[in-house]
This record gives structure tokens, C-alpha cells and sequence, in this order.
């Protein structure tokens, strides 16, 4: 059974205070982008491996030990609800770029739960998965529904937002520069007081999101890595109706009419992508 894990971006993205058990309340909007990996779950033959979720990687390289891997994690979080789960190999073609802030580890530990659920007749409901996919991490619950949604809490707070971008073009510019999440989260100025809130302004016409959108962690990232900030503003130059960084970084995105697509113009040293919305 082969599924295609996609990844996201943040129009907007608000940190808010942290909370007791660690993490931080945020505010975004989340958005599914065509990116894709694939994944491909084979049940293995008893005995023919060591561990009960063996994965194989291709692609892009994954650093560090496979079991921290948040597709085996996946496999290892419900084998504790389900002992009789058997034995599985894991394929994994990476293609969303890592510590990038489109969320492509998450999307493949949600889309993991998913399969396992499926192909093993688990019969979990969504809200079951999404309290699993939480325990993953806080970008997993959204790759459940997997559709344009509001979040609030750590990310598992969701509810979908009529919101199409279908009259753009998106461009993803990757730097190849890895963000540290817990890096950009101690780089943090916490404000507190009302602001008006990103699902409100996401649901204005997008040529007034340019001064109101606005991601936190971009002042810290564009601080320290004034090169992303570069391409952020190259993309305004080019003709973006609206510019971000999406996630902690360190990929920025662009939002283009379809009549300015064909002028774009960056150098040969950025890795990008334009697709349909």
C-alpha cells in the first residue's frame, strides 16, 4: 500500500505563552502544498528482520537513528494499543526537504497512522488519530484532515477555513538551511495583548495580507540568516502579492498571479519549485 505524504505551508504563524508541559500555544493557518514523499507500507515476513518496523530511506538523506524516525514511531505508538499488529517494512522516498518548515517528517508520521489504520483494519475514527498524530508532534494533527484549516493549541486545535488559493502559482524557495526548531523557539520575544486573528485576516482578499500576515519567527530567522530574508524580499521584487517564511524556517514562499509567473526570475544559487495551487 504506497500513500504520498505532502507538505504545508504557514500563512501566518503566531507563538504565543508557553504553557506547563513545555510547548507553545500557536496561531496559524495552515495550508496543504502538492510537495510530496512516498511512503510504502509492506507487511514483512515473520523473522525476516530485526526490528518490528524495519524502514528503508531513499531520496534526500535522513540524518540520525531510524528509530527516531516518525514513521517508526508511528508504527511503535499504535503496536502499543494493538500488540497483534505484525510485522512491517517501511519505504520512504524523500523528497520535502528536512528542518525546511513544510513539515514533511510530520506528514509522514500522520500519513504512517493513516495507513496502518487502513491496511490493518484498525477502524480508528479521525479524532483518534489525531490525539495519536499529537503524541507524534504538533504539526502531525493538521496532516489528518489535510485540508486549509485555522489551528490553535500546539497545532491540534483545528477547524477548516473556506479559503482557495487556486488563482496562484505557488514558488518554494529552500535555501538549504536547517532551522533548529528548538533554536527558533528560545529566539522568541513573547508579546501579549489582542491582535485580530490570522484566520480573520487569511480570509481577506490576499493582496492585504502583505503587513498583516505575520509569521514570528521570521525576525529572529531573518536576523541571524539575512540571506532568507533576501529571498523574501526578492520575491516581492519578482511580483509576489504576498511573501513568507513558512514554519520556523527555512523555506520562504511566494503567492504570484498566474500573468507574472512567466517573469520570474531568481538566481541559480536558490532551490525552487512553482506549482499549482
Amino acid at each position: 500500500m504506497i500513500v504520498f505524504p505532502n507538505c504545508k505551508i504557514n500563512l501566518g504563524l503566531r507563538v504565543e505563552q508557553k504553557r506547563s508541559d513545555g510547548f507553545h500555544d500557536i496561531e496559524t493557518v495552515f495550508y496543504p502544498v502538492g510537495l510530496r514523499d512516498v511512503l510504502e507500507l509492506v507487511k514483512s515476513e515473520v523473522g525476516s528482520q530485526k526490528t518490528d518496523a524495519e524502514i528503508k530511506n531513499y531520496g534526500l538523506k535522513i540524518e540520525g537513528n531510524a528509530l527516531d524516525n516518525l514513521c517508526t514511531k508511528a508504527y511503535q505508538l499504535l503496536k502499543k494499543d494493538f500488540p497483534d499488529l505484525p510485522r512491517v517494512q517501511i519505504h520512504l522516498l524523500k523528497n520535502i526537504p528536512m528542518g525546511a518548515g513544510l513539515g514533511g517528517g510530520s506528514a509522514d508520521g500522520a500519513f504512517m497512522l493513516q495507513l496502518l489504520n487502513d491496511k490493518f483494519h484498525l477502524n480508528l475514527a479521525t479524532d483518534q488519530l489525531i490525539s495519536y498524530a499529537l503524541l507524534l508532534g504538533s504539526d502531525c494533527p493538521f496532516f489528518i484532515s489535510n485540508q486549509p484549516c485555522y489551528a490553535r493549541g500546539r497545532g491540534e486545535i483545528i477547524s477548516p477555513i473556506n479559503l482557495n488559493l487556486s488563482a496562484y502559482r505557488l514558488v518554494l524557495v529552500f535555501p538549504g538551511i536547517h532551522i533548529p526548531t528548538g533554536w527558533a523557539f528560545s529566539q522568541l520575544q513573547l508579546s501579549e495583548g489582542h491582535r485580530i486573528s490570522l484566520k480573520q485576516i487569511a480570509q481577506q482578499p490576499v493582496n492585504t495580507w502583505k503587513q498583516a500576515l505575520v509569521n514570528d519567527f521570521e525576525m529572529p530567522v531573518f536576523d541571524k540568516y539575512p540571506e532568507i530574508k533576501m529571498i523574501k524580499e526578492t520575491l516581492y521584487q519578482q511580483g509576489a502579492v504576498f511573501a513568507a517564511m513558512s514554519g520556523s524556517g527555512s523555506t520562504v514562499f511566494g503567492l504570484f498571479e498566474q500573468r507574472n509567473i512567466s517573469t520570474l526570475r531568481l538566481p541559480h544559487s536558490y532551490k525552487f519549485m512553482v506549482e499549482d495551487l
